[in-house]
């Protein structure tokens, strides 16, 4: 058996031993009967001469290889997302390769299901900024992914955050924007514990009141809504938005601690999913995805269940730093040889928690080869001065 000595929240230092992984299959056997995008991260190029406070450095093979995995495990994948760190060492520079890539990708892997972030992340915000340019920043991000016949997710803007005075504000950015875009988009609602910037989006600092203008905005422009994807991590306002969605909306499910009981759903409907947490759960989804397809919801709750205390230890606050935990796990399972970070945000999260991502992470049967993960969190450690002995 393979074991580490391992650090302890009071100080000391524990022998832990790894156990064996759980065999996922490396296909589903059936279509799911839920539309599940994964928002997959990027992998840094840790060879590249750019400082990496300033200039993103990407390593596209195993970006790109990565999304393959996805896509063979059955899901669609969410494209410059915030999981691919968007806004937070990924520029729109960097987005806009990434996303022509991914679209070429997605073609040759069979017309593989993908949606691309608009955002408006090129335009800072400022008190000179006005709606009329934050209109114009998400048309010129739309534009370059509509060019690509590539399907669009309307993310939250720190831009409009700070410009709009009033709910009328999004309103009409959101309706000017809509009114112009050819294929329905996937709206997506950020919250502050994802991004401090967007306190108060939609013109209201209370959730409940910031639905009510959502939920206007989005029956004001329904046919240009396939869904809206939700990122409050809060179960209960979830489901009384699913239940208030226009006909035709979809609830896309951006809860990283409660979404499988979200997708399996109740009596009254259910939320399809648009995860940054299927990326480093992504077999188990997988499995519990393809069971629920074949009617086991027992069995799609007892491979997810053991997944729960893996993803809110990785989305736990600050939860803008979980890309450290999605990526070090990446690590750890061989889909990189390196715990680097775009903008060196694998400094981010401290080694306890590093360490106790690789406790949940075992006992979740999500870590593939004990050996290699074990050789690897010891460097890890070691760069931390916690020798082996």
């Amino acid at each position: 058996m393979t074991s580490l000595r391992l650090p302890t929240e009071n100080g000391a230092m524990e022998r832990y031993t790894l156990g064996a992984p759980t065999r996922f299959p490396d296909r589903p056997r059936n279509h799911f009967n839920r539309i599940a995008y994964a928002a997959g991260h990027v992998v840094a190029d840790p060879l590249s001469q750019a400082d990496p406070w300033l200039e993103p450095a990407i390593d596209w093979d195993r970006t790109l290889a990565f999304r393959h995995t996805l896509w063979d495990l059955g899901f669609g994948v969410a494209e410059a997302m915030d999981t691919a760190q968007r806004g937070m060492g990924l520029a729109w520079t960097e987005a806009q390769e990434l996303i022509r890539r991914s679209l070429r990708e997605a073609q040759a892997h069979g017309d593989a299901m993908i949606a691309c972030g608009v955002g408006t992340d090129h335009l800072a915000p400022g008190p000179d900024v006005t709606l009329d340019q934050v209109i114009r920043a998400y048309e010129e991000q739309a534009e370059v992914v509509e060019s690509l016949n590539g399907r669009m997710i309307v993310m939250s803007s720190r831009a409009l955050a700070a410009a709009a005075e009033s709910p009328d504000d999004y309103a009409k950015v959101y309706g000017r924007l809509l009114s112009q875009i050819k294929q329905p988009v996937i709206v997506h609602w950020l919250g502050e514990m994802f991004d401090p910037a967007l306190a108060g989006y939609w013109g209201r600092s209370d959730h409940a009141q910031a639905m009510d203008v959502c939920l206007d905005v989005l029956a004001a422009n329904a046919q240009k809504v396939d869904g809206i994807k939700l990122s409050l991590l809060d179960k209960e306002k979830e489901l009384s938005m699913r239940r208030r969605l226009p006909k035709g909306v979809r609830m896309y499910t951006g809860d990283d601690f409660n979404f499988a009981e979200l997708i399996a759903g109740d009596t009254e409907g259910y939320s399809d999913a648009l995860l940054g947490v299927f990326d480093p759960i992504a077999p188990a989804a997988s499995a519990a995805l393809d069971a629920l397809a074949e009617g086991k919801e027992k069995r799609f709750h007892e491979i997810l269940e053991p997944t729960v205390p893996l993803a809110r230890l990785i989305f736990s606050a600050p939860t803008r730093f979980y890309k450290t935990g999605v990526v070090f796990l990446a690590y750890l399972n061989g889909f990189q040889d390196h715990f680097v970070m775009v903008g060196g945000q694998e400094s981010a999260r401290n080694i306890l928690h590093l360490s106790e991502l690789l406790r949940l992470a075992d006992q979740a049967g999500l870590l593939r080869d004990p050996d290699t993960v074990a050789q690897r969190m010891r460097a890890v450690l070691e760069s931390h001065g916690i020798t082996q002995e």
